[in-house]
Formats: C-alpha cells, sequence, structure tokens
C-alpha cells in the first residue's frame, strides 16, 4: 500500500470509528484528507475497496488481541491465558473500543476476494487450536458475536 493509501485508510478509520459505516463516504473521506473526491479513485476504484482495506485492518488486529490471549495471562479474562475465557474476554474487548469497526467487519457479506490471502484464517486460528475442531470453533465464535451485538445494541439489562 502506498503512504497515500495507507492516509486514505486512516482517514476512514476515523469516519467509521466516530461516526459509523455511514459516515463513510467518498466525499467525506475527501473532504477529511482535504482533497477532491475523484484524486482518491487514484488509490481505490471505490467506496467498497476502502471498506474491504478497513475490514482486513480490522481482522489483522483482532487476530493480534487473539494471539495475543493465547498466550498472555490476562487478570481481567475469566480464565488464564490459552483458555476460552481468555478468547471471548479479548474478542469482546476488541468490539467494545472498536464498535463500529466490528460491525463493518462482521456484518453482511465478507469481501473475501478483496482481502489480503490468510487474514480470515489468521483471526479464527487461535480459537480453532483451543476448541480443536472447526465446526466448534464456529459455534464459539458464533455465540460469542451474537452476545457481542446484544451488548453494542444495548439488549443486556
Amino acid at each position: 500500500m502506498s503512504p497515500r493509501a495507507g492516509q486514505i485508510v486512516a482517514a476512514a478509520r476515523e469516519l467509521v470509528e466516530q461516526g459509523g459505516t455511514q459516515a463513510l463516504t467518498m466525499r467525506a473521506l475527501a473532504d477529511r484528507l482535504g482533497i477532491r473526491a475523484p484524486s482518491l479513485y487514484k488509490h481505490f476504484p471505490d467506496k467498497s475497496a476502502v471498506e474491504a482495506r478497513l475490514i482486513a485492518l480490522a481482522l489483522d488486529e483482532l487476530a493480534h488481541a487473539l494471539e495475543r490471549a493465547e498466550h498472555d495471562d490476562d487478570p481481567r479474562a475469566t480464565r488464564g491465558s490459552g483458555s476460552l475465557g481468555a478468547l471471548g474476554y479479548a474478542y469482546r474487548a476488541y468490539a467494545l473500543a472498536h464498535p463500529h469497526l466490528y460491525r463493518l467487519m462482521s456484518a453482511g457479506p465478507l469481501p473475501r476476494d478483496l482481502l489480503p490471502a490468510g487474514v480470515e484464517e489468521r483471526a479464527a486460528l487461535p480459537l480453532l487450536r483451543i476448541v480443536g475442531d472447526e465446526a466448534g470453533a464456529r459455534a464459539v465464535w458464533g455465540l460469542a458475536h451474537g452476545l457481542v451485538m446484544l451488548e453494542l445494541d444495548g439488549r443486556f439489562p
């Protein structure tokens, strides 16, 4: 990624983190950068490509958080490092710290054709290693996602 493309992604992230996914438009992004909107298309063909870059960034950050939870002790987690509780805590903490980015990453179809190879798998690997099989890991991931979404939507008393 070129330095300018990196600046565009950073500005897009700021827009999403501050105003949600609806705040990310090519015009708002250009305004944030102090450039004209057509200049963005030299680096990204469309808004979907910018969103895909943000999703890849979020998946990479989530993977890093889960890998850290897999290997480090966190006294706030329900169990020690490498436990399902530690991964659940790290997953929830990431989503709550970046709710709009999390929603972008997890809502709707994943643009796999626009993502770097292996980024999705890297995010899933710590859970797969702890649970031991793909079906179980998917079930746990689905449960964690559902609980996080309920919390983000204010559905818990």
